[in-house]
C-alpha cells in the first residue's frame, strides 16, 4: 500500500460506474483472480485520454481486454488500438470481450512476446500504455521510444511495487530482486532520458507518465547547456 487505505477507499467511493460491459468484465476478472487496472488508474486514463485525444494507441499487456476497452470508450472517434498479449489462456477471453463490446474493428489484438511483436510494428503511436511483466519494462524501452510519436504520451503502470521500490534490494525477497533492480533502472531511465519528461505518481501501485519531447524541444534543451 503506497497511499493511506482510507484515502483510497474515500476516493473510490466517489467513483461513478463504467459502461455496462466494462462493469461485467471487471466483475468476471475479479471473480477469476485476473488482475486489471485499479480504479485510480481507470479514472486517470479517462482524464488523460480526454485531454490528449490520441488517434493511435498501443497497449503492452492485454490480459482480458478490460483496459483496452476502457481506452476505446474514452478515446476520440476513429482511434485505433493495438494491444499485445502473450498468455495463451487470456487471449481467447480478450477476443470474446472485444466481440461482446462490438469493438473488434477498433481494437487489434496481436498474440506473442511483446518485445518481438513491437520490433515488427511500423509507424508511430501517440499514446502507449505499459501494463505487462514489470521486469521486462526496461527491455521494452528502446522499442517503446522508437514507436512513441514526438509529443506522445507513455503511461507505465505498477511501477512502485507496493512500496518495495524504495527498499534496499537486500530487504526485498530474493525471488523479487531481479524485478526490483530492473524497475529501478527503468524509472531512472524515464527520469533521465533526454527525450522524455516524466512524472512518477504514487497512486494505485504507482504510475509513471512520460511525454516524448518534440525535436525543437530537444534542440532547445541542448542550447541551455
Amino acid at each position: 500500500m503506497i497511499v493511506d487505505e482510507r484515502i483510497i477507499t474515500f476516493i473510490n467511493s466517489l467513483e461513478t460506474e463504467n459502461s455496462e460491459i466494462l462493469e461485467a468484465i471487471e466483475r468476471e476478472a475479479l471473480d477469476s483472480y485476473v488482475p486489471i487496472i485499479r480504479k485510480e488508474m481507470q479514472s486517470f486514463l479517462k482524464v488523460l485520454l480526454t485531454i490528449q485525444k490520441p488517434m493511435r494507441i498501443l497497449e503492452v499487456g492485454t490480459a482480458v481486454g478490460f483496459s483496452a476497452l476502457l481506452m476505446s470508450e474514452n478515446a476520440p472517434a476513429g482511434c485505433r488500438i493495438t494491444t499485445i498479449e502473450n498468455y495463451e489462456k487470456r487471449i481467447p477471453i480478450a477476443r470474446e470481450n472485444f466481440r461482446r463490446a462490438r469493438k473488434e474493428e477498433q481494437i487489434t489484438l496481436i498474440e506473442g512476446d511483446a518485445l518481438e511483436v513491437m520490433k515488427t510494428l511500423k509507424g508511430s503511436y501517440d499514446f502507449i500504455f505499459m501494463d505487462a511483466a514489470k521486469g521486462q519494462y526496461i527491455h521494452y524501452f528502446p522499442e517503446v521510444m522508437r514507436l512513441l510519436e514526438p509529443g506522445g504520451t507513455l503511461v507505465s503502470d505498477n511501477v512502485l511495487q507496493d512500496g518495495d521500490i524504495i527498499e534496499s534490494r537486500f530487504a526485498v525477497e530474493r525471488r523479487n530482486r531481479t524485478i526490483h533492480s530492473r524497475m529501478r533502472e527503468y524509472l531512472y531511465e524515464l527520469k533521465h532520458n533526454e527525450q522524455l519528461i516524466t512524472a512518477i505518481l504514487p497512486f494505485g501501485d504507482g504510475a509513471a507518465v512520460s511525454t516524448k519531447k518534440r525535436k525543437e524541444e530537444t534542440w532547445q534543451d541542448t542550447q541551455n547547456y
